[in-house]
């Protein structure tokens, strides 16, 4: 499979396109000045303990309080709660983690009001972006993901990555990982650490510790709230979760992040550092590499399907819709049930790549054409879930209910990747009515006088339509003579096809646009 990262960078984002043979598959847009991303560590205070939710709000900084509920705790918390107060007094520099002594793990339904009060500083994690009109979610449960493992304070058990099926692989990555893993540690054995060597799990384990060390050691003095530590820019914590060997290209058009992203992959993987690439041509880059087009056919609620098959998706405040149809995809030699059961299929293949793409969370119910045979919902119940495997988000997949629907969970950790596809009218600007065409010349006219006379303007260039511009050059004597004698300067007048019949545009001499 070929595997591609185009990415576009300008001053106030990063726009991330993963593409898969040539389709694009995920779209990532970050923002140059989000502060709260997920994976970030803040020092946060208590605001309010809220008994009837059993949650409290924490004030991290951001104009909502972020949200934390007993379940988000995570079972160690009372060992980091008494960890991070030592840090906050610097008493931690002679008791390094692995000779703490742990405390005993909360109750899986205890209270939260036993465990945090009003005021209280406390070390969080952001587990979720602020979404709408939400603050952001967090969870004290902190953990370091690296490219071979996770690293988890004030833990020691060791877990596999359940994509890993080999069990003497799974046996030989816990064996190794328990011989090098520090006390107090837990650790999360990634899928690309499969068929790894020690010293690379060991390398991977030294430099979490060490970022565990500076976050401790910066809490000493802090006041909340405050930001201990940030997450990887999303361009290399992606690089970070996807990328593997069987990459063939990165490509990047601008050159501070190409600098960036080739190191950074030069410190992963150093055999792969020649697939970064630095794009210089003129045209955009998401042009070049069809991106663009793909996004305005990809987005949008009428998504259509090369066969003529299309999806109709609708979003609603507690869930997503997504509607199959079959449109003009019918094959007479087929029976009914035939054809149903192959659009399904064709159907769960795009909306496995639109979840993906659109970032779409929380429960998405499917519904798919009726098929009458139970083997037939079987097949594109596990058609489903195979195209689902390739999706990094954790997902759940219920079976077809006996209405043909089809329920799925997905984890939402950001706001949904919506791009508008709709353009407006540039000849109404969404109005429903235009100048009267009559008056064009005259307007023109003006435009001129107004740039030449006073504004001083030297080598202008009018932009119009075809047709305009075969009415303004027509005969001997003609309307673009006439203006050079009138304001005694040679006017440029060039065809744009693209521009509507009455658009026009004005250009200095070195082809920058000039607005009125």
């Amino acid at each position: 499979m070929n595997k591609e990262l185009i990415i576009k960078s300008n001053s106030s984002e990063v726009v991330i396109a993963f593409l898969e043979d040539k389709q694009l598959v995920e779209l990532h847009r970050e923002k140059k000045n989000n502060d709260y991303s997920v994976g970030d560590i803040y020092l946060g205070k208590v605001r309010k303990i809220v008994s009837g939710l059993n949650a409290s709000f924490v004030d991290v900084g951001y104009e909502k309080d972020a949200f934390l509920h007993y379940f988000d705790l995570g079972s160690r918390v009372k060992s980091f709660n008494k960890y991070t107060k030592l840090a906050l007094s610097g008493k931690t520099k002679n008791l390094p983690i692995d000779e703490f002594n742990l405390e005993d793990e909360i109750e899986k339904a205890g209270k939260i009001s036993n465990v945090l009060s009003s005021s209280q500083s406390v070390l969080v994690q952001i587990a979720k972006e602020p979404i709408s009109t939400k603050g952001p979610r967090i969870t004290t449960d902190i953990s370091l993901p690296g490219r071979y493992i996770v690293l988890m304070p004030f833990s020691n058990r060791i877990s596999v990555s359940q994509k890993i099926k080999d069990a003497n692989e799974k046996a030989r990555l816990r064996r190794l990982v328990k011989s090098i893993k520090p006390n107090n540690f837990g650790v999360i054995i990634r899928t690309v650490a499969e068929g790894k060597k020690v010293a690379e799990l060991d390398s991977d384990m030294k430099d979490l510790v060490s970022k565990w060390e500076r976050i401790i050691n910066t809490l000493n003095g802090v006041s909340p709230p405050k930001m201990i530590m940030g997450e990887l820019s999303r361009t290399a914590a992606m690089l970070r979760d996807i990328f593997d060997g069987s990459f063939n290209n990165i490509h990047i058009d601008e050159p501070v992040l190409y600098e960036e992203v080739k190191e950074y992959v030069k410190s992963i993987s150093p055999d792969n550092a020649d697939i970064v690439k630095y794009y210089k041509n003129k045209t955009p880059i998401f042009d070049h590499f069809g991106v663009e087009k793909q996004i305005k056919g990809s987005f949008g609620k009428i998504v259509s399907i090369k066969s003529g098959t299309y999806l109709i998706i609708e979003h609603t405040e507690a869930l997503h819709v997504i509607d199959v149809n079959s449109g003009h995809r019918i094959k007479s030699e087929n029976n009914q049930e035939t054809n149903a059961l192959e659009v399904n299929l064709e159907a769960a293949k795009e909306i496995a790549r639109q979840l993906r793409l659109r970032d779409m969370g929380g429960i998405i119910v499917v519904d798919f054409i009726d098929m009458l045979e139970a083997a037939n919902r079987r097949k594109l119940f596990e058609q489903m879930k195979e195209e689902m495997k390739k999706d990094r988000a954790k997902h759940n997949i219920l079976p077809p209910s006996k209405f043909g629907l089809v329920q799925i969970t997905r984890q939402r950790v950001r706001s949904e990747t919506n791009v508008k596809t709709l353009e407006k009218c540039p000849a109404c600007g969404g109005t429903g009515e235009i100048k009267p065409s009559i008056i064009l010349m005259d307007e023109l006219e003006n435009n001129i006088r107004y740039l030449i006379q006073e504004q001083n303007e030297k080598g202008l260039i009018v932009r119009v339509h075809p047709y305009i511009y075969a009415y303004l050059n027509k005969g001997l004597f003609s309307v673009k003579w006439k203006w050079r004698f009138k304001f005694k300067k040679w006017i440029k007048i060039e065809p744009s096809s693209s521009y509507h019949f009455l658009e026009y545009n004005f250009f200095d001499k070195n082809n920058e646009e000039i607005k009125l």
